[in-house]
């Protein structure tokens, strides 16, 4: 897992106006908390977190006001839901070493059954523990061959080594669903029924 390193500069502004003030000059707030210390506001530059952000769970090397380094990994993330901008950023402190609980992207391969199938998402993201500089891009599942009925449960997913499921064993991450029928034309359905009745 690659590690991004971002400069950052701590803030001792607050509320919407100073928000505003971060945002027009391309940069954007955040928060950096955890292990017990008291949370640090952050600006940091938007471009570069933007970028970062593109990978799930990116490791982040944060050089605050140029004397301290710290880890993080991004918590929660606030978009302007419209224009989809960068509003605010929640970054969690993290050590080498340290186990984390985390959720990571369900990729899937392979071609399902010929018979116009529908691939169900019931789990987007898998939840594992992993160790923090070692948290996995995604997990990949083969759905080739699947059909009507089937399904893929969390333990049929296959981890990188040192990485625990946080959820259930059985809970169901992916499921096949039979198409919409179109409705049969009026008379087939009555010989269907009277036939298997008989």
């Amino acid at each position: 897992m690659s590690e991004v390193k971002i400069a950052a500069e701590t803030r001792s502004e607050f509320g919407k106006g100073a928000a505003r003030r971060i945002r027009r000059d391309n940069k954007v707030p955040g928060v950096l908390y955890g292990h017990g210390s008291d949370p640090i506001h952050l600006t940091l530059p938007g471009h570069d977190l933007l970028l970062a952000l593109r990978t799930p769970n990116v490791l982040i090397s944060l050089d605050i006001d140029g004397e301290s380094t710290e880890l993080a990994i991004p918590k929660s993330v606030q978009r302007d839901p419209i224009k989809g901008f960068l509003e605010h950023v929640d970054l969690q402190l993290v050590t080498r070493g340290e186990q984390v609980t985390v959720e990571i992207p369900v990729h899937t391969t392979g071609e399902l059954a010929p018979g116009g199938y529908l691939l169900e998402h019931v789990l987007d993201a898998l939840p594992v523990t992993a160790e923090a500089t070692h948290i996995p891009e995604q997990v990949s599942v083969s759905v080739e061959g699947l059909a009507a009925g089937d399904s893929v449960v969390a333990k049929d997913i296959a981890l990188p080594s040192g990485v625990t499921l946080n959820v259930d064993e059985d809970a169901v991450v992916l499921q096949v669903l039979a198409a919409q029928a179109e409705e049969a034309p009026e008379g087939e359905e009555t010989e269907d029924a009277e036939g298997a009745e008989g």
